[in-house]
């Protein structure tokens, strides 16, 4: 995978990057600190104190539970790391203020394989487009102090790059309205955020109100670049690529699995979508590539994941078919 983003840096943006998100290697760090507390903290999510060992250097960092619905149906939610109080400049984590860390969200094999199926997907849009968060995998050796006879538990994680960092890399702004329409957006990127979705088989999304929240959108957001618009997706764990055992679908959608993909974009120009559906299947190799360099998964679990991708490539080939199933579906 070190060619993809080699790649994608010298197709980047002029903004700043940060040296945790210039590699794609595994960072192995150790996360210690009282962390059966930390994680059943879901209600009041106070702060807590931890150290984060990694390449050798000791770093106190604060961290708390996040999340919405993970928060809700993991044993193991995910977290904020709080870097903000210390000096980060001799480390990785230069840079960095407040990250999120996607973890695996049960003990079982199969949550930490969801894990790795969400670190591709943020990948995948990686590869068709700049303006997208990036992601770092890590292998994180929890340390719980509360409980010091227990051993070390060891699981796949990864990091996501902050808002505020997307922007200024992009040398953009965030942008923050309360609704937006098809003619406010870019239509380059939100075509290829379409197809995306449904590739990926993602319909926990809309270029709507988030839950519990005053602005645009859910499970995106918006950054201003030149007078544009670009609609940025994350959270993809209710993706039928992930298939996590407890996601399900929304009723109203009318769909009995979220393996079932639905187009859920705005009504575009005929040729405006048609440029992004090419656009993606012209990434083919390289979006398979992502997928068969994961070479943690299980084989089955790689198997499973690389041919939900290639179904889409499958159903791609009839480009006026899905064309009209889109057209059909859009909103």
């Amino acid at each position: 995978m070190r060619w993809l983003v080699a790649l994608l840096l010298l197709a980047g943006g002029a903004g700043h990057t940060s040296p945790l998100f210039e590699d794609d290697g595994i960072l192995e760090v150790t996360l210690e600190g009282p962390l059966s507390k930390a994680i059943d903290d879901t209600e009041r999510r106070d702060e807590h104190p931890f150290s984060l060992t990694v390449e050798g250097t000791r770093l106190d960092v604060v961290v708390r539970v996040r999340g919405i619905s993970r928060a809700q149906v993991c044993q193991f939610p995910p977290l904020r790391l709080d870097f903000s109080s210390i000096d980060t400049s001799a480390t990785v984590f230069s840079g960095q203020r407040r990250l999120k860390l996607v973890t695996h969200c049960k003990k079982t094999a199969s949550y930490e394989q969801n894990v790795l199926e969400e670190y591709a997907a943020y990948r995948i849009f990686n590869a068709l487009s700049d303006v997208s968060f990036r992601v770092r995998l890590l292998r994180v050796r929890y340390i719980d102090t509360r409980k010091p006879d227990k051993d070390a538990l060891l699981r796949y994680a990864f990091l996501i790059e902050s808002k505020e960092a997307l922007a200024e890399r992009n040398e953009g702004t965030l942008v923050k309205p309360r609704r937006v329409t098809k003619n406010y957006l870019d239509d380059t990127q939100t075509g290829l955020a379409y197809i995306f979705q449904y590739l990926i088989g993602n319909t926990d999304w809309g270029l709507v109100r988030a839950i519990d929240a005053d602005i645009c959108c859910h499970n995106g957001v918006i950054v201003g670049i030149e007078g544009r618009h670009f609609y940025v997706p994350y959270d993809f764990d209710r993706a039928g690529l992930i298939n996590a055992r407890y996601a399900k679908p929304d009723p109203t959608l009318r769909i009995r699995k979220v393996t079932q993909r639905r187009y859920r974009g705005y009504c575009m120009a005929d040729n405006a979508i048609r440029d992004a559906l090419r656009v993606v299947v012209g990434h083919q190799d390289t979006i398979l590539g992502i997928m068969t360099a994961l070479g943690a998964l299980t084989g089955q679990e790689l198997e499973e994941s690389s041919e939900y991708v290639r179904s889409f490539f499958e159903v791609a080939a009839d480009e006026e078919k899905l064309l009209r199933e889109f057209e059909k579906r859009c909103l």
